[in-house]
């Protein structure tokens, strides 16, 4: 069996080429056959290596390909993967940032690539591989010309940001916020804030810098560690202001920093870019118009016009807090508006509770059509005007309701698919 030596000067020989999928091959790369709850990759070997991959990484024994050449038998292929993924990136020079939180990770992390990206060799985390198996797979992507690198991290479970932490050894950690996210494995919002803070005890311990929303108690508690702090007050290293429209933007030092991004929630996540671009010395106008070029995508706070109308489809997922202050922004929109909630998953004992909440809060800030769907909304019916209540998507879309308002916003968990919702809006 090879150690982790001989198995990264095979990985070098294949410019970190890394695949986990059999039927996604890159030519020359290495193939590790991970087992999960429905899958077993060993099965896929044969398929890997004559779909392009050079090597394979085994941890069961095949009678047909013990005496290949090109399977190398390891005790576990998932724990090769993270301890060769670990060993890559502490050869790297490249800057590491590590980013976590209950909402906004990915826009945040796609904010800080494209300001970052502008001036410096940089990489960053591919869709939402922020897992145990995402992660590492992220970190073969730096190269010896890597300048940074952004990280993105995600946990159900107390512990997992510790664990990736100690993968990607950021040089900068940043927590997007606390939120009412997975609280089945999290149980509530001191759970939520003693996991995502595992991040910032790594930072601390191994004397690296915390980025730090000083608007967020529960971040500035650590700011007597080395760091850099933005915030609205005048005692902050990088002073920002919200400034009205649409679209968020930025005023810092009488400069506008504008944005495509829609709903005050985005504001922390551009404030985070730009005060990491000033850190990094970035001229402004640089930031700005990689800020510009940022367009949201995949079900992400998406600006959509449909004939006279104007959707907010913001479909990626919800959680509790994402739905609050998805419908704060929303309501202060003029205009008629129509909100269109699907359920919101992994809550645990608190599913009813939130559920309920949300019913409320829309009901009381919304003046026009608020439309419910999914079951644990529907346990919830009421007879409040213009509330809506269905069990599932097929059910409004046979009820042919008309959505005759000019703005619209669509939320909800990612297994809801909510986006299939514009199909039916004319």
């Amino acid at each position: 069996m090879l150690g982790i030596d001989e198995l990264y000067k095979e990985l070098k020989s294949s410019n970190f080429l890394v695949d986990i999928d059999s039927r996604k091959i890159r030519k020359g790369s290495v193939f590790f056959a991970i087992k999960g709850d429905n899958f077993n990759g060993n099965e896929f070997i044969s398929d890997a290596l004559k779909n392009g991959s050079r090597l394979a990484i085994s941890d069961e024994d095949n009678p047909n390909l013990n005496h290949n050449h090109n399977v190398i038998k390891v005790s576990n292929s998932l724990s090769t993967l993270q301890e060769l993924s670990k060993f890559h990136r502490k050869k790297c020079n490249a800057k590491v940032i590590g980013i976590t939180g209950s909402n906004g990770k990915t826009t945040t992390k796609e904010l800080i690539y494209s300001v970052l990206s502008s001036n410096f060799k940089t990489i960053c985390t591919t869709g939402n591989f922020n897992n145990h198996i995402g992660l590492p797979l992220s970190l073969f992507e730096i190269r010896h010309d890597t300048e940074f690198a952004v990280i993105e991290m995600g946990a159900n479970n107390f512990g997992e940001i510790a664990f990736l932490t100690s993968l990607c050894e950021p040089d900068y950690g940043y927590i997007t916020n606390f939120g009412k996210a997975h609280l089945e494995g999290f149980i509530n919002i001191d759970g939520v804030i003693k996991a995502k803070t595992e991040l910032y005890q790594w930072i601390i311990k191994n004397d690296k810098t915390l980025l730090i929303n000083g608007e967020d108690k529960n971040q500035k508690k650590f700011d007597n560690h080395k760091h850099i702090m933005f915030g609205c007050g005048e005692n902050f290293q990088f002073n920002f202001r919200e400034k009205n429209n649409d679209f968020v933007n930025v005023l810092h030092d009488n400069y506008l920093f504008e944005t495509k991004l829609y709903g005050t929630y985005n504001y922390s996540n551009v404030c985070a870019a730009i005060a990491l671009g000033l850190e990094f010395g970035i001229d402004k106008n640089q930031i700005n118009q990689s800020l510009k070029n940022y367009q949201p995508n995949n079900n992400r706070s998406e600006i959509i016009k449909i004939g006279d109308k104007r959707i907010v489809l913001d479909a990626y997922n919800a959680n509790p807090s994402s739905v609050e202050e998805a419908i704060k922004s929303f309501s202060i929109l003029e205009g008629d508006k129509a909100i269109i909630l699907g359920d919101m998953y992994e809550l645990g004992k608190e599913s009813s509770i939130e559920h309920k909440k949300i019913i409320k809060l829309c009901q009381e800030n919304i003046n026009s059509k608020c439309i419910f769907i999914g079951e644990t909304f529907y346990s919830f019916s009421n007879n409040e005007r213009n509330s809506n209540f269905f069990k599932n998507k097929s059910d409004f879309f046979s009820s042919n309701m008309e959505i005759g308002e000019k703005n619209i916003l669509i939320k909800g968990s990612r297994g809801m698919e909510m986006e299939e919702i514009l199909k039916h809006i004319k």
